[in-house]
This record gives C-alpha cells, sequence and structure tokens, in this order.
C-alpha cells in the first residue's frame, strides 16, 4: 500500500479491481464503509458479483484478463475531457519529458522485439538527453514526443466501443465509471484504488497495477490522503516476506540478488543503482551502496572488507531465474535433487498440480517446515481419481519437521499498511513442534560440522557468516529484530563534528547508513523499528491528531515511519496544500514534518525538486523509460489461454509475447474449442488458504469445493443447484459441487458470447470430514506460465470445460 488500510476512509471514490475486500479482508474492509458513510461511492469491477459487489453502488462485469483495455480506455476518456490535475501532471509526473526518437509501437509490438529469446531490447525505451546527460523536458506539453502525447496516442485505439468489444462491459455502464473516476481530478477529491491477486495473477498483472497507478497520477491522486494504489495482502505477513527478500531472485529491502554477470561490487552496484538524469533531485536510491554494504556486514561482520567487495564474493549469484514455477522444471529434468518447503504446501499453492507432483517424485529428499501435515509431506499419496501416482517407483525421502504457528512464539507481523506490529507469544507449541528459526538454525549448525568434518563448495562464505546469538541454535525474535535494524559499528559523527552514535548503538534511520564499513543494518527498510528508544514496532498510541487516520504512534510503517508514501505531492510546488483538510504534513522551516513524517528532506517551498524522491527524475512514471519487461506503458494483450481467437487491438500478437513458458509446458496451453469457458479462482472469508480444511467449524461454514456457475450457462449444459460436476482444463479435471448463481453472467467478447466459472481455492485433499475435496485441488487446473517481469502463473483467467456427472 502506499497509503494504509485506515487511510481508505479518507476517498471520495473507492475503486475495487482485482479484489474482494468484503470477502477475503472483512476487517479492513470496515474502512470503505467508513468512506461510505462520510458519502463516499464503491465501484467494483469484478467478473463476479461479489460480496464487495453487493455494498457497492456501482458494479460492472468484467471479463478476466481484460483489466488493461478498461483502464487504457479510462486513461483515453480522462485525456479527451481533459478530466486531469494539470498542475500535478505537469510538475509532478514525466508527462513533460521527450521520448528518445528511436522509441516506436506497431502491430502489438514495441521496438526491439526479440522473437528468437522472447524479451525487448530496451535501450529505446528512454528519455531525449541534451550533451550533459540530462533529460529533455517540454513544459508546455506541445512537443510530439512529449510522455503525454505518446499516451495520448497510444491509448487513442482503447474506445467505449473498443472496451465493450475486449472488456465485455457495456459502453454505457463504462463511461458512468469514467464520469466518476475523472470528478476526482479536482484538488479537493480524491480516488482509492484496492486490488488483490485479481490483479497480479494475470500474464500481464505488472502492467495492470501500472495502468491504475498511471490513472492515479493522472487524477493528482498519489500521496493524497484517501488516494494511492493499494494492494491487499491476503496473508498476515506476505508483505514482510517480499520485504525481506524470501522472493527467490531478492535480497532484503528489495535488491536484486547478484546474476553471474555481476563480475565484482563495483559493477553490481553501478548496475543497481541509477544515474541523476534531472538536476536537483534527490534520487534517494543513489544511496544504494550505503544499504548493500550496511546489509553485508550484518551478514558477515568482520568478514566483511572493502577488499572482497564488503562480503559481495561470498553471495550466491545466480545463473538463471530463480521461482517456484522454475524449480519444478529442474525437478522434472532430474536437475533439482533436494526441495526444503517452508510454511509451502505446494500441492495446492503451486499450479498444474500434476506436474509439481511429477517432479516432486524425482527428487532425492524433501523437508517439510510445517505446523500441519500437508499433501505436499505426503504427495506420495493418492488422495482421490484425480491422482495418478505410482508410489511404488517414488525414492524421494521425506523429511517432516514440525513447526510453530504465529502465536505460538514473540515476533513481529507486517501488514499490507507497511505496518510492523509486534505480537507476544499466547501459548506454548505442543509436541515436538520448534520455531522456524530454531529448525533452520540447527540445519545450519550441524552443516558447518560436516563442512569442517568433509570440506565441500562453499565453505568460505558459508563459514564467513556471522551468527552472533545467545544461543546460536535458537536466535531470538529480539536479536533478530535489532539485527534488521541496525547498529553503529564505530562512533558516528555528522558533518560538523557532532557524535551521532557510539559504537554499538542502535540507529535510528536509514538516512545514517554508511557504505564504509561503519553501519549495519540487515533491511534498510525497517532502520528505526528498535532504536536506543526500544521496540518501536510494540508502540499502542493510537492517538490522531489529522483526523484522517494518521496514527504514528501505533507501531513502526517502514520507511521512516511514514504512513503515506509521496505525501510531498499532496502540496503544490510553493508547499500549499491541493486540499486543505488533507494536509498531513507542511513547511516548519526547517523540514516538512507535521502529522506524518514526510519523504521529501530538507528543501523549501518552491525548490524545483520532485516528490517522488525515490526515481530519478524525481516524478512519477507515465512512461516507464527500461524498467518493465513488457513495454513502457501497458497494452492489452489477451490470455495465454483466450476465449477469441485474436486480440481485436491487433490480430497478429495476440497474447503478451514476453509471457515465460517452458517449452514442455506448451502442450499443457488449451485451445477454447476443446475449453469454452473462462474459469477464475478466489477466497472465502469461511476459509484460510487450505490451512482451515483441517478445522471442524470451517468445515462446518463450507464443507467442500464448489464452481459457481451462471444460470445460462447451466440451463445449457443441463446442470441444475446441487449437481456433481467435472471441470477439466488441459492440465486434469477436479469434481466439484455446481453452485447455480446469478453472480455470474454472460458477456458479449468480439461478437461471442463468453461464460465465467468461478473456483475457491480452498479445501486440501486431507480434509477433517473425510470426503472434503475427496482428492480434488483447484490448483489441477491451473497453468504454469509465468508474467514475465515477476514469474507469477496465471491463476485468474485459464480456459476449462464443465459437464454434469454422477457423484464422485
Amino acid at each position: 500500500m502506499t497509503n494504509n488500510w485506515v487511510d481508505i476512509k479518507n476517498a471520495n471514490l473507492i475503486i475495487v479491481q482485482g479484489g474482494n475486500p468484503a470477502e477475503a479482508h472483512p476487517v479492513g474492509f470496515r474502512w470503505a464503509i467508513e468512506a461510505k458513510k462520510n458519502g463516499a461511492k464503491l465501484i467494483v469491477i469484478d467478473p463476479r458479483f461479489n460480496r464487495t459487489a453487493s455494498v457497492a453502488d456501482l458494479h460492472a462485469p468484467i471479463r478476466s484478463g481484460s483489466d488493461i483495455a478498461f483502464l487504457m480506455g479510462v486513461i483515453r476518456y480522462l485525456l479527451e475531457t481533459n478530466q486531469i490535475q494539470h498542475e500535478y501532471v505537469k510538475h509532478y509526473t514525466n508527462a513533460s519529458f521527450l521520448v528518445d526518437e528511436g522509441f516506436k509501437f506497431e502491430d502489438g509490438l514495441f521496438v526491439g522485439y526479440n522473437e528468437e529469446k522472447r524479451n525487448y531490447d530496451k535501450s529505446k525505451w528512454n528519455y531525449q538527453f541534451d550533451e550533459n546527460g540530462q533529460a529533455k523536458r517540454d513544459m508546455t506539453l506541445q512537443h510530439p514526443r512529449c510522455v503525454i502525447n505518446i499516451l495520448k496516442d497510444h491509448v487513442s485505439r482503447y474506445t467505449p466501443e473498443m472496451v465493450e468489444r475486449i472488456t465485455g462491459v457495456k459502453q454505457k455502464l463504462f463511461l458512468q465509471i469514467c464520469e466518476e473516476i475523472g470528478k476526482t481530478s479536482a484538488p479537493n477529491k480524491t480516488m482509492t484504488h484496492l486490488y488483490a491477486l485479481g490483479f497480479t495473477e494475470h500474464s500481464i498483472g505488472t502492467q495492470n497495477i501500472r495502468s491504475m497507478a498511471m490513472i492515479q497520477l493522472l487524477l493528482g491522486n498519489m500521496g493524497m490522503p484517501g488516494g494511492g494504489i493499494n494492494a491487499l495482502r491476503g496473508h498476515s505477513n506476505v508483505q514482510g516476506t517480499t520485504d525481506m527478500g524470501l522472493l527467490p531472485m531478492s535480497l532484503p529491502g528489495y535488491m536484486r540478488l547478484p546474476n553471474d554477470k555481476d563480475t565484482s561490487y563495483e559493477q553490481y552496484i553501478n548496475a543497481i543503482t541509477p544515474k541523476d538524469i534531472v538536476p536537483n533531485q534527490v534520487n534517494y536510491y543513489r544511496h544504494t551502496s550505503k544499504f548493500f554494504v550496511s546489509m553485508m556486514k550484518t551478514f558477515y561482520g568482520d568478514k566483511a572488507t572493502k577488499e572482497n567487495g564488503w562480503g559481495f564474493d561470498f553471495l550466491p549469484k545466480a545463473d538463471r531465474l530463480y521461482d517456484p514455477i522454475t524449480h519444478v522444471k529442474l525437478m522434472n529434468d532430474s536437475k533439482l535433487h533436494g526441495w526444503i518447503l517452508q510454511g509451502f504446501n505446494v500441492l495446492n499453492s503451486l499450479p498444474n498440480k500434476n506436474k509439481t507432483v511429477a517432479g516432486m517424485s524425482k527428487l532425492k529428499f524433501l523437508i517439510v517446515m510445517d505446523p500441519l501435515q500437508t499433501e505436499s509431506s505426503e504427495f506420495w499419496k493418492n488422495f482421490g481419481e484425480s491422482n495418478n501416482v505410482n508410489s511404488s517407483e517414488i525414492q524421494t525421502e521425506v523429511f517432516r519437521l514440525p513447526t510453530t504457528c504465529f502465536a505460538e512464539e514473540d515476533g513481529s507481523i507486517v501488514n499490507s499498511g507497511r505496518w510492523a506490529q509486534w505480537h507476544w507469544k499466547g501459548c506454548d507449541q505442543p509436541g515436538e513442534a520448534l520455531p522456524d528459526v530454531e529448525i533452520l538454525s540447527m540445519i545450519r549448525e550441524e552443516m558447518h560440522h560436516l563442512y569442517q568434518k568433509e570440506g565441500g563448495r562453499g565453505i568460505e562464505s558459508f563459514e564467513a557468516m556471522t551468527w552472533d546469538y545467545a544461543q546460536p541454535h535458537s536466535p531470538s525474535a529480539v536479536e533478530l529484530a535489532k539485527e534488521l535494524n541496525g547498529y553503529a559499528l564505530e562512533d558516528l559523527y555528522d558533518p560538523n563534528g557532532n557524535l551521532m552514535y557510539k559504537k554499538g548503538q542502535l540507529l535510528n534511520g536509514f538516512a545514517h547508513l554508511r557504505d564504509d564499513g561503519t553501519t549495519t543494518s540487515g533491511n534498510w527498510l525497517y532502520v528505526g523499528q528498535w532504536t536506543e528508544k526500544g521496540n518501536q514496532t510494540a508502540n499502542r498510541d493510537n492517538s490522531d491528531p489529522s483526523g484522517l487516520g494518521c496514527t504514528i504512534g501505533w507501531g513502526f510503517a517502514w520507511p521512516a515511519n511514514r504512513r503515506v508514501l509521496y505525501s510531498r505531492a499532496s502540496l503544490d510546488i510553493n508547499g500549499n496544500p491541493w486540499d486543505k483538510n488533507r494536509q498531513l504534513i507542511k513547511w516548519n522551516g526547517k523540514n516538512w514534518n507535521w502529522h506524518d513524517v514526510a519523504d521529501y528532506g530538507t528543501q523549501p517551498p518552491g525548490s524545483d525538486t520532485g516528490p517522488f524522491i525515490m526515481s530519478a527524475e524525481g516524478v512519477g512514471r507515465l512512461f516507464a523509460v527500461d524498467k518493465i519487461a513488457n513495454g513502457p506503458m501497458p497494452e492489452h494483450y489477451e490470455p495465454v489461454e483466450s476465449p477469441i481467437d485474436t486480440n481485436p487491438l491487433h490480430s497478429a500478437v495476440v497474447s503478451d509475447p514476453t509471457v515465460r513458458i517452458y517449452p514442455e509446458d506448451k502442450e499443457f496451453i488449451g485451445s477454447n474449442k476443446e475449453f469454452p469457458f473462462v474459469a477464475t479462482t478466489y477466497r472465502l472469508t469461511e476459509h484460510f488458504h487450505s490451512w482451515t480444511a483441517q478445522s471442524a467449524l470451517n468445515i462446518i461454514a463450507q464443507p467442500q469445493q464448489f464452481v459457481e456457475i451462471g444460470e445460462k450457462l447451466a440451463a445449457e449444459k443441463g446442470i441444475q443447484k446441487g449437481d456433481m460436476v467435472k471441470i477439466t482444463s488441459r492440465r486434469g479435471y477436479i469434481k466439484a459441487v455446481a453452485v447455480v448463481t446469478k453472480r455470474l453472467k454472460d458477456l458479449e467478447i468480439d461478437g461471442r458470447t463468453v461464460h465465467h466459472v468461478g473456483l475457491p481455492i480452498h479445501w486440501n485433499m486431507k480434509a477433517l470430514n473425510g470426503k472434503g475435496n475427496r482428492g480434488f485441488a483447484t490448483n489441477t487446473l491451473t497453468p504454469s506460465w509465468g508474467e514475465a517481469n515477476t514469474q507469477t502463473p496465471e491463476y485468474k483467467t485459464f480456459l476449462v470445460n464443465i459437464e454434469k456427472v454422477g457423484e464422485a
């Protein structure tokens, strides 16, 4: 979230697209209801009339996988009707920047496409630069190569007629929604956008989010209370997971893991540190070396020296993109021999379940760390007729290590709004269960003994790692939290020679990190969470002098306890608020702090320093230069499995040409001739993923797998409420109880009638009631190709067939 949950109450308009918070985030959704009580309108854009739609002012049924067409149509409308926040767009976005003369978009492809490699040379996706390397601008916005004019040309094809043709949303309803969105271009109005996995789990997921971010920039809603782009995380610590570098190609603090092309520390740091391209901008990522070196000092202590690149030489260098889908491929290719699953029930989480089982069957060993006995820990068993496992042929040795649940240990949890909040142990764990950190520490300890005894590759980096805990086999949550925060390794002085920290003191903020080896921090985002004043994540002061839900005394929000990101953009260039009733920061003669922690520094009113301090330009990007794999501007591409045979915008390029599809996965692509219906997946309030399939009360509330089918499709297929049906994709099949509903309507798409079916993802194959899912998992059906930027599978839109069958 750029903002936070409580801030939703400040919005005049709430767009929910790619989420269903009333169902999946019922506690947080209270703030949307508060906004409605204050007069806000709520609009839901979703294939289903879901629980959120039931309390909305408008619901737009949209074809799954067509969100970009809808949102590009909104941008066209805003530009055509001149409903943008002009001063904001002029000064706070890259609308005025001139785009490289070599950039073009033709017939569905951006310039630089390499068909053989299925990727782009992005060198022309950039600005024009002067002789000093500074980006050229035209503040009159008249130059034809201005970003705003390039954008106008790009979205000109997304007429209301084309939007209806692609998305199925009727033109009248589309224009009604555009009108409501356009109203928030007024400086005293804001719109907030709420999304979840319904936006991200697509082959164009990154561009879905980019599309709405661009709309919010045009409207002047980024940095504003009641505005922003707000991701609704599906678990209580998903945000913390990505923050801490648990993504396969990421280090803590969203720094890229080095790859085998990074030959030295200097080369790597230069590659990941953006260069100044506009005078007088903060470009805060210029401090990346300070984040990195402080992290390396945390990892390797005295062993991290200037001579070895501050520990860069110890880090693994990736030879390819690694992610769970790649892991499954490598297993099937007999190139990955061991797998550790930590709190990860892959058979219910990864797509194309049968392919995952086949890969796991070739492993030499599998370690499962989980509080529960999961399908993944017994993958060799046949749970039902959909499994074709020959257990006698599987040689994989499985080790099950029972772990604690979060309530059985101290620690912190980070919510969607970036708030780190401390929680205290509520009870002891049962039986032999141990905290994850203790299990991993003991594995490390045993590996260390084996290295000392037998040697082996990687011993130098393994032994270089620091492990300075009171009990090496069991680091405490307090020790880890302080380590993430960071310390001064020497007495530290400010530029005027004043002592800031004594050696060994905890740091107060990431601005104090250094790249000379005198500071540590396991994650620069979390500097300030545990200072000499104590545990800031345990703060519980809910006072709100702003009246805007900005309770900076509650927990700790990264970075720097900031509650609304880019808040300097809520004021004009002279420091005057766009809306005096939404003011969180103001100039006090020294800085911009007031009710919130500003993210701008000490540049006074009238400065030409932009508010988007993490970008080299200092502004928000309507054109994403060379950062995004599938285009600097979003474009509608059909899902890999499309219910229509073409792309109405460009028939030569139907689906995103950069989607990662492994050669062996091409056989798993289904056609709309064999599989005519669009399936999408979602969650229910009554279950927590598949955990609660072993909880009696949850099973009573929602006992077994069902599929939602629209009334018209049910009539065509002769299916009645309560019938057992078989849902088949190119990857396999499941059986489920039919729920015939008005919530799903047929849509007219490019001259065809398209039906959706809805599939909840709960009920694992080992349900408590003895039948539950009867051996079926929804992810038997889902595809495993990956989005070009994140490798996220296309869970939310794929093709199936459905037919009535006898009892399973």
